[in-house]
């Protein structure tokens, strides 16, 4: 397919979404249509009819913790407002989702739950990063910690890597139902009697995506690191208790490193 019929075709399909989700003229639309307008007409009635359903699939498979929380009829009502609000700017639907947390944040019928929109943040991270590039465990240019003064250095993490801080303890939300245990809960609810928050950490080991509490001084210095800041930085960033020398162990035992690179002039 050339350029032009690939810009004819994305034109298309974003013609449909219109078409799908907004009051277009049957006569415009029908011009970008393979079918005759009748046949058009009846393909648009049960592309309508289904995607209630289309919407509640993708969304489950992005948000299962969001899901299990709410419940699948709730949920499903969910999606398919979301859907209707902020329908998919493209025809892929794994990628449609973003809007989620914001729009849970600012629904007054959950505002009872204030903790369900970080959760669907972590959903949607962990959701990202079993998308992200497979790395092979190389650490590029890792002989630069003892060359370079850490001014000039910038740690670049392995794909996928985020880190999600919330005054809520999503973390142990986010694990309590992905486990078997009998008392799964009970962290969850120890947490939020003592109001205590939590800093995920959401990275790629190997082909799986794992989920970590970590502490704030771990956070700041991460988030320094995601922003594109130098070692420096980062180290300041956390403060005088972070043990750098730990750090880097551990991220070379659990893949969260990916290269040491020369910070930008």
């Amino acid at each position: 397919m050339n350029a032009a019929a690939r810009h004819r075709e994305a034109l298309r399909q974003q013609t449909l979404l219109c078409a799908l989700w907004a009051d277009a003229r049957p006569a415009v639309v029908a011009g970008w249509l393979r079918d005759a307008p009748p046949r058009a007409t009846r393909g648009l009635q049960a592309y309508r009819a289904n995607a209630g359903a289309l919407a509640e699939r993708a969304l489950t498979a992005a948000f299962p913790t969001v899901a299990q929380l709410v419940g699948a009829e709730s949920f499903a009502a969910l999606a398919r407002a979301l859907w209707f609000a902020q329908p998919p700017q493209r025809g892929d639907v794994g990628l449609w989702g973003q809007a989620l947390p914001d729009f849970i944040a600012a629904a007054p019928q959950l505002a009872d739950e204030p903790y369900l929109a970080d959760v669907a943040r972590l959903d949607w991270a962990v959701h990202l990063a079993g998308q992200a590039a497979d790395g092979d465990g190389a650490v590029d240019g890792l002989q630069r910690l003892a060359e370079v003064n850490a001014a000039a250095l910038r740690l670049r993490l392995a794909a996928g890597t985020v880190v999600i801080g919330s005054p809520h303890p999503v973390v142990s939300i986010w694990q309590a139902h992905r486990s078997v245990s009998a008392e799964r809960f009970a962290p969850v609810r120890e947490a939020f009697a003592l109001g205590q928050g939590e800093q995920a950490l959401v990275h790629r080991e190997g082909f799986s995506v794992r989920v970590s509490a970590v502490t704030q001084t771990t956070a700041r210095f991460l988030r320094c690191l995601l922003d594109g800041g130098s070692l420096a930085g980062a180290l300041d960033a956390a403060g005088p208790g972070f043990a750098f020398d730990l750090w880097l162990q551990q991220a070379l035992q659990q893949g969260w490193l990916h290269a040491v690179e020369l910070q930008p002039a």
